[in-house]
Order: structure tokens, then C-alpha cells, then sequence
């Protein structure tokens, strides 16, 4: 499976929401995997990408507030503000996924999607998260 175009089309869906300020139904999920036809498994990740961010929605935005030094979210462009959330949701909830490879695909998805600055600027906040996170295991 490829988990990377599964990360961008959760990136696409939660910017949409992000954006327009609404809710997603099944129709338009629906809608979407009509455009972008792929395996059970992309659209399982994707699904559970998104669902999972929206509704850790206040804790991820908090975890990311609480690092991203000077930053206030609802400033931050939408494409940065939506990777951080989904790559957050994955720190927080997918022990299955290596911290690494989280903060890896977020950097490369950020190359290909936001500004020449954004990559710098999602390394540094998911490090911060990801060495908070580790404190409190410890």
C-alpha cells in the first residue's frame, strides 16, 4: 500500500473541510473516491487519517499550539495548518507508525504541496511534538 498518496489525499480532504468550513459526508467521500480511484487500503488509511484528526481536532490543535512557538494555528497557511493535524493525529494514535516515517512523509508532502519555507517549519514543529510526546511516556 501506498501510504504517501494516502496522506496526500487526507491532506486534500481535511483542507477542503479546513476551507469551506463544513462537515464531510459520506456523499462526498463518495464523490471523491469517484475522482481518485484507488485500493481498500489507501482509502481505509485516508479514511481513518481523517476521521481521526477531525475528531482529535481540539487535542491535536492544543499539541500543536503548545510548540509551534509565535504561531497561532488559525494563522498558519491551511496546507502547513492540515499536515501538522493529520501527522499529529499519527504521533498521538497510530503506535503502529514509526515517529519517523511520520515526520519524514509530512516533510516530503509539504516539499511537494506548500512553500519552499514549509518544510523547515514542519520539521521543526512534529520534532518538538514528538520529543513531547516521549516525555510523557517517560
Amino acid at each position: 500500500m501506498k501510504r504517501r498518496k494516502a496522506r496526500e489525499y487526507a491532506l486534500q480532504l481535511l483542507y477542503s473541510i479546513d476551507l469551506s468550513g463544513e462537515s464531510i459526508s459520506q456523499k462526498t467521500l463518495k464523490e471523491f473516491w469517484k475522482e481518485h480511484k484507488h485500493s481498500k487500503d489507501i482509502r481505509e488509511f485516508t479514511e481513518d487519517l481523517v476521521f481521526g484528526t477531525i475528531n482529535n481536532l481540539e487535542e491535536i490543535d492544543e499539541l500543536i499550539s503548545s510548540v509551534a512557538e509565535h504561531w497561532d494555528i488559525k494563522r498558519m497557511a491551511a496546507v502547513d495548518r492540515n499536515i501538522l493535524r493529520f501527522a499529529t493525529y499519527e504521533l498521538l494514535f497510530r503506535d503502529d507508525i514509526p515517529a519517523a516515517v511520520t515526520l519524514n512523509e509530512a516533510i516530503e508532502i509539504s516539499k511537494k504541496y506548500s512553500s519552499r519555507e514549509s518544510s523547515s517549519f514542519i520539521n521543526g514543529v512534529l520534532d518538538r511534538i514528538t520529543k513531547t510526546l516521549q516525555k510523557r511516556i517517560h
